[in-house]
């Protein structure tokens, strides 16, 4: 089902130029990994999915649309699982944890809101890749956000960055590693935010 709806959206887009990225040979090819991208609205979501194809991402993805049988349903098969984030607890992280050392993907949108705003990076994609063992790929997103836009001219392009490793932070006791690879993870998205501004 994964497949079938990313290249269906992926068709979709190349009638209005398709996603162009850049870097894509960043993204490591034999092991799980956490990819952070930034996040202005849904677009986003779909069109990090269909630029790392034929990547599968898994999706962080709020409980409340599970709630209803067949848009949970839909969901699942198309690798999201649900999260409280009203009350984030060790079990908010068990699946992403699981999922990275079973060697898959996945996509978190560390902003944690829809807002084109600055938004401080939450440390959720640093403690899950920590405690996966996995790397952490910074990523950008520039184009439309919404749907309305998606109808207009604009390009729609997605950088992605070199993997953070943990192993470059081991020097770190415990609770300052996690707050130096956060720093680190913003730092990395916002240069790649200002590379594409001046593309």
């Amino acid at each position: 089902m994964y497949k079938f709806c990313a290249n269906a959206i992926k068709a979709i887009l190349s009638l209005r130029g398709g996603v162009k990225v850049y870097n894509k040979e960043n993204l490591p090819s034999d092991k799980g990994f956490v990819i952070a991208c930034t996040h202005a609205g849904w677009v986003d979501v779909l069109t990090l999915g269909v630029g790392i194809l034929p990547h599968q991402i898994h999706y962080m993805a709020k409980k409340e649309l599970f709630q209803k049988k067949w848009i949970g349903g839909f969901l699942k098969k198309i690798h999201a699982f649900p999260v409280d984030r009203e009350n984030p607890g060790p079990s908010s992280i068990k699946t992403p944890i699981k999922l990275l050392k079973e060697g898959q993907i996945v996509g978190i949108f560390p902003s944690g809101t829809r807002t084109s705003e600055d938004v401080p990076l939450k440390r959720g994609a640093v403690t899950i890749a920590q405690m996966g063992k996995a790397p952490l790929v910074p990523a950008a997103y520039r184009g439309p956000s919404s749907g309305k836009e998606l109808f207009k001219k604009g390009k729609m392009r997605l950088i992605i960055g070199e993997p953070i490793f943990l192993e470059d932070f081991s020097d770190f006791a415990p609770k300052e590693r996690l707050a130096a690879m956060t720093e680190e993870l913003n730092a990395r998205i916002k240069e790649l935010e200002k590379k594409l501004d001046q593309m």
